[in-house]
């Protein structure tokens, strides 16, 4: 891998992890499409770990808040009058389900899960799925009306992003939107999730990495991959979350649409 081709990809990872058009899917395809070796999945997770680096930092306020509410929880033992040891406690239950499914089926989504047909598929059936949830949904629950059960259902859509193509922020905020809640909400809620799983991938990595015998061109590539993603996603976030303040998600929908039927001409 050249470092040009490092930050290409670096940029694709940042654009689209939080934007619902699938990071994994792009990161698969754009390779195929300039006839690039694929750049295999160390280096997916560790522009993944930018994009992680890019919530924290975004979230920095809330994250600390989090943190402090569910330290005060463990001692107090009770969450009635503390919403952010609730939210904290509720982003883990809601990363239990992916946690459990990217353990069970890693060997499988490594090798199967790279296929472009597999890709143009779920593009367009998930993408038809956010438009109906952006539709439909009725967009009056707010972050304080989150439930057990609707982060185990988000959580239960986010186990199903493992699968290129389908997009993690577009599955959560799909069950988000459907369950009632905002559309600012449903990509809150998205983003605050990304913490715990990439917390989770990054450090699976890392055990795996120590293993593997990288050279210092390798660890430079996967360097370059990592900041880029980090700084074009906390562009990202800030702007769709403006964007949605305002606008509907049926931009993304019909890129997805198109996105599909593209791989289904060019590259299956």
């Amino acid at each position: 891998m050249e470092w040009y081709q490092a930050v290409l990809l670096g940029l694709v990872q940042g654009i689209s992890e939080f934007l619902p058009i699938s990071s994994s899917g792009h990161l698969i395809l754009v390779p195929r499409l300039l006839n690039w070796p694929d750049q295999g999945l160390d280096f997916d997770i560790a522009s993944n770990t930018g994009t992680l680096l890019a919530v924290l930092v975004y979230f920095r306020h809330d994250v600390w808040r989090l943190i402090e509410g569910s330290w005060s929880s463990t001692r107090r033992g009770h969450l009635a009058d503390n919403p952010e040891a609730y939210l904290f406690w509720a982003l883990c239950l809601a990363t239990i389900p992916v946690g459990l499914a990217g353990l069970s089926f890693k060997s499988l989504i490594e090798s199967m899960g790279r296929s472009p047909s597999l890709i143009a598929t779920t593009a367009i059936v998930f993408g038809l799925l956010l438009g109906l949830a952006d539709w439909l949904g009725r967009k009056r629950l707010d972050m304080p009306m989150l439930s057990w059960h609707h982060a185990l259902l988000i959580g239960l859509a986010q186990a199903l992003a493992l699968v290129p193509g389908t997009s993690r922020s577009g599955a959560t905020m799909t069950m988000a939107l459907m369950l009632g809640f905002t559309r600012e909400t449903a990509a809150r809620f998205s983003f605050l999730l990304a913490i715990p799983v990439g917390v989770l991938v990054a450090a699976l990595d890392l055990v795996e990495l120590s293993h593997k015998t990288v050279t210092e061109h390798e660890w430079q590539m996967l360097a370059i991959g990592l900041l880029v993603s980090s700084v074009a996603g906390l562009v990202v976030i800030h702007g769709l979350l403006s964007w949605l303040r305002q606008q509907g998600l049926m931009v993304f929908v019909v890129y997805r649409l198109l996105l599909g039927t593209a791989i289904f001409f060019l590259v299956v």
